[in-house]
């Protein structure tokens, strides 16, 4: 799960589902001032990041993924105490319908 820097729109709704589960809040940073819409954004403010749990998990989104991912090293060194992950396509590959629903073997384990 944390082996990439970067997550897809499928990745981040599924580990999204899998953190929270264990009590890990993920949030998606808005760095652009543009919401998505269907979906919980948090505008890029610093101290009040810091004030999430440590073991939070901070998804940072722009128009094109492309400057997230370029500044993610800042990311990281900004907030040590947290996993940082740049949102794959950003904001333009964003589907704002996109669900995932649970495979049959999933609900048995």
């Amino acid at each position: 799960m944390f082996s990439k820097d970067e997550w897809t729109q499928q990745e981040f709704l599924k580990n999204k589902r899998d953190l929270e589960s264990k009590n890990i809040k993920v949030i998606l940073i808005d760095t652009i001032l543009k919401p998505i819409a269907n979906i919980e954004t948090m505008i890029y403010n610093p101290p009040l990041m810091q004030q999430f749990p440590e073991n939070s998990v901070f998804v940072f989104y722009c128009d094109t993924g492309k400057t997230t991912k370029e500044r993610l090293e800042y990311y990281k060194k900004k907030f040590p105490n947290h996993k940082c992950i740049s949102l794959k396509g950003g904001r333009g590959y964003f589907r704002p319908n996109l669900q995932l629903f649970e495979k049959e073997e999933d609900k048995n384990e």
